[in-house]
């Protein structure tokens, strides 16, 4: 039996068990664990691995889920997240589907327990342990080069018209501070600030991050950045390797590592 992230309790599933993923990374890791031919449906936003998830139906977005295409779909299993996903939609998918497992990772070595979780629920053990080998790997990477890495006060932006941040209780800045990385505003609620734009100046920080997601920041957007913080290095951070969980978190750590690395010695 395998206890999700709310201590529901979950048999293992069958081979015939039909998996509707309603959180983007989640689908990715699915499909990285032997999975991809139980997933009979996603979201909008669930786009890896691309080739392969354009064959599974949408059942819309991870905020505005359409519960009737769920329904349809007849699942044996929804996996939903606590950040990702809304209570209302969780509570509305418990009488239509046996089972609804809840997820709520939130820092990157969480991923071991959540590879555990799914492989164990679908029969997919010996995968699981292979990625959190991976896993593993890349934490101690980056632990042996934490020690060589200035600590950086920085400002990570998810949004803009309003300005929108990210708390110190989130999977993000979790996953930042693993380089030294110190997220600012420091208050742990709400875990998605929004920030005044006269409130920019008064956090001080040295790295501004502008992620690729939600908010598509692109190039264009950190010379205006730049100019309102003249004292900080901003840049464009895929936020895919910040904020995607799952068998993405391995590939993020390196990216991040190298970024770090990179950013440490001036080469941007």
């Amino acid at each position: 039996m395998f206890t999700d992230a709310i201590g529901q309790h979950h048999n293992a599933a069958g081979a015939d068990a039909r998996i509707v993923c309603l959180v983007p990374s989640i689908t990715e890791l699915l499909f990285d664990l032997g999975l991809g031919g139980q997933v009979v449906g996603r979201t909008g936003f669930c786009i890896h691995p691309k080739d392969a998830v354009q064959a599974v139906p949408k059942c819309g977005g991870t905020k505005d889920v359409k519960l009737d295409v769920v329904r349809e779909l007849a699942p044996s299993h929804v996996i939903v997240n606590i950040d990702e996903n809304t209570r209302p939609t969780y509570e509305a998918l418990r009488p239509m589907v046996p089972h609804v497992v809840v997820t709520h990772p939130n820092a990157p070595e969480d991923n071991l327990a959540l590879y555990a979780l799914l492989g164990g629920i679908f029969g997919r053990a010996d995968a699981a342990r292979r990625l959190a080998g991976r896993l593993r790997d890349e934490l101690d990477a980056l632990s042996d080069a934490r020690a060589a890495l200035p600590e950086r006060k920085t400002l990570y932006l998810i949004w803009r018209d309003p300005w929108m941040s990210i708390s110190p209780d989130t999977y993000i800045s979790r996953t930042l501070a693993l380089v030294n990385w110190q997220t600012v505003p420091t208050a742990p609620t709400p875990r998605y600030p929004e920030i005044a734009d006269a409130e920019l100046d008064a956090l001080g920080a040295e790295l501004c991050l502008l992620s690729s997601e939600p908010y598509p920041f692109r190039a264009q957007h950190v010379a205006a950045m730049q100019a309102r913080l003249p004292h900080a290095h901003v840049r464009v951070i895929d936020g895919e390797m910040t904020s995607w969980y799952g068998s993405r978190a391995i590939q993020g750590l390196a990216y991040l590592r190298k970024l770090a690395h990179d950013l440490a010695h001036c080469r941007t």
